[in-house]
């Protein structure tokens, strides 16, 4: 009896791969996925270079805008921009959020005649200071005592906490972004110290909630300058100092050279107030990075890094005082390091 063909070829037998191989696999796959987009992951401070896309003096360009405009006229601010309602309001200007061209923008309107020579400094400095670290002018009008600047609907820096604390930003409510906008802060008055006008001095400075209103946060969350009606220029070289106004200051807030040096016992006068320098604005650099920090996870632990720079900023002598390049260099120095350590441990769980 024949014996009928077999249909197939024994083969080498089929081994299914353990679940517990295909496991390890995984892992090791996602291991070094997370490996390789951890840097990428971990948020990197925004470098300070001059953006090579700025307009040329006398143009701006906000939002959407491909193409950069001329600052706008006074015939165009006239028949162009729509007033909404009123947004905000200082002893210089009142703010009106206004309508251009279906963009929002800030309009500003002197409030009183008498301090039309602080409102023309103030549009002097917006004139000349553009950059990434000021608000963008848009256009002006003398005849009319108006200014037009970009809108930020975040509002002023004294409005942090609370826009913080909305849901919608709970991603970006981090030690790291809270010690970014330190590092904005301070090379904001890096910048002022080394203006192309000269080293410019941040008077309107007196207490703390005052100071963080003369600066917006920016849809990015980014800082930007936006009040510079006092904005003195100091003149080293000529011993030209500056004094921020014309009356007593009080308070811990304000450097110690901005305090009535000649006791309770003799009254306040102003010509005989001694002046000072740009150092003024060191010793507060310490006050307004611990707001910016909040409370949130991690934040002490970066004052807990800060504490030596902190310390010389808060130097009773304005000459031991560091400057604000050697205190923005510390904040990278601190940023880095914190990130190599987050890096580092993250590394070590995987």
């Amino acid at each position: 009896m024949e014996k009928k063909p077999q249909d197939g070829r024994k083969g080498p037998p089929h081994r299914e791969v353990p679940p517990v191989v295909g496991l390890l696999l995984a892992v090791a796959l996602m291991n070094a996925l997370l490996y390789l987009c951890l840097d990428r992951f971990f948020i990197s401070p925004r470098r300070a270079a001059v953006d090579p896309g700025r307009c040329p003096y006398g143009y701006f360009r906000m939002g959407q805008m491909k193409n950069c405009s001329p600052w706008l006229s006074c015939e165009e601010l006239r028949t162009e921009v729509r007033q909404l309602r009123r947004v905000g309001e200082g002893a210089v200007k009142r703010v009106f959020l206004s309508e251009w061209k279906e963009h929002k923008v800030a309009l500003s309107r002197l409030t009183s005649l008498e301090l039309k020579d602080d409102f023309l400094h103030g549009l002097q400095m917006l004139k000349s200071l553009q950059s990434q670290h000021v608000v963008t002018l848009l256009g002006y009008c003398e005849e009319d005592n108006t200014v037009l600047t970009e809108y930020h609907p975040l509002g002023a820096l004294s409005n942090l906490e609370e826009t913080l604390n909305l849901s919608k930003y709970q991603n970006v409510n981090t030690w790291q972004h809270r010690l970014q906008l330190a590092m904005d802060y301070v090379s904001i008055i890096r910048y002022l110290h080394h203006s192309p006008l000269g080293t410019l001095v941040m008077c309107d400075s007196s207490d703390l909630r005052k100071t963080l209103s003369q600066y917006l946060l920016t849809r990015n969350f980014s800082i930007v300058v936006n009040d510079l009606d006092a904005l003195p220029l100091l003149n080293r070289s000529s011993g030209a100092l500056v004094k921020c106004g014309h009356r007593e200051l009080h308070g811990d807030f304000v450097a110690p050279e901005q305090l009535w040096p000649y006791g309770e016992d003799m009254p306040f006068r102003d010509d005989l107030m001694p002046s000072y320098d740009e150092k003024i604005d060191i010793w507060k650099i310490p006050d307004i990075t611990s707001f910016l920090l909040g409370h949130v996870e991690g934040s002490d632990m970066v004052r807990f890094h800060l504490f030596d720079i902190h310390k010389a900023c808060k130097s009773q002598a304005p000459e031991e005082r560091p400057t604000a390049q050697d205190v923005l260099d510390t904040y990278q120095k601190v940023w880095n390091l914190l990130r190599d350590t987050m890096i580092s441990q993250t590394r070590e769980m995987l």
